[in-house]
């Protein structure tokens, strides 16, 4: 009896053991991103400035994933040279931007990696691999897409500003509110009228004469 005992034990952990090898161990809730992805190089190169908007290393930008396995979205929003990590996957912005306010049509990008800790194949061991590194951008989608049968990612946002542009439209707005609750522009002030001509004063009538 026990012998037999023995032998279903044995028989469970060698299942569980085959089970483990063929699915990734990664934990949902890791958020420590890896050193080699962390200061991974983008094939970009190191960003180009310009004379206009905000610097690069100052832009934050908003990323979209999307892990189809349980239909979860949540926005990811990092500063360019930022790594995020959730479960088994880490998304990377090297860099993002966003066309001037007089340019049309308007556009926003991002230069995003996106690396995933998987089986290469039924026989590769769990590994990082890299499965996106370009440009995504936010109104041309087609352009170029993270191709994986797991995970979405796209650009939401790229938050810079330009010269020119309010630092906050919020406070105008309340201010001119405030002055003027009704929401119309001030009126002129009106004219005095002009006072009535004065009405001219019944004359006397003539005596007749004397007889």
């Amino acid at each position: 009896m026990s012998r037999a005992l023995g032998l279903a034990a044995l028989t469970v952990l060698a299942l569980a053991a085959c089970s483990r090898q063929g699915e990734p161990a990664a934990d949902a809730k890791a958020t420590d991103v890896p050193k080699a992805m962390a200061q991974a190089n983008s094939a970009a190169g190191p960003p180009v400035e310009t004379k206009f908007g905000t610097p690069v290393k100052d832009r934050v930008a908003t990323i979209g994933l999307l892990n189809k396995r349980n239909n979860l979205t949540q926005d990811l929003v990092m500063k360019t040279g930022e790594a995020r990590r959730v479960g088994n996957v880490v998304v990377r912005v090297a860099s993002c931007e966003r066309t001037l306010p007089w340019e049309t049509p308007p556009e926003t990008g991002a230069f995003v990696q996106v690396f995933v800790e998987e089986h290469a194949d039924a026989k590769a061991p769990l590994a990082w691999r890299t499965v996106f590194s370009g440009w995504l951008f936010k109104n041309s989608p087609s352009l170029n897409v993270v191709e994986h049968p797991v995970y979405d990612v796209w650009v939401k946002d790229c938050a810079m500003k330009f010269p020119g542009e309010e630092e906050d439209p919020a406070p105008a707005a309340s201010a001119s509110s405030a002055a003027n609750p009704s929401g119309s522009a001030s009126a002129a002030p009106a004219a005095p009228k002009p006072s009535p001509a004065p009405k001219p004063s019944p004359s006397a009538s003539p005596k007749p004469p004397a007889t």
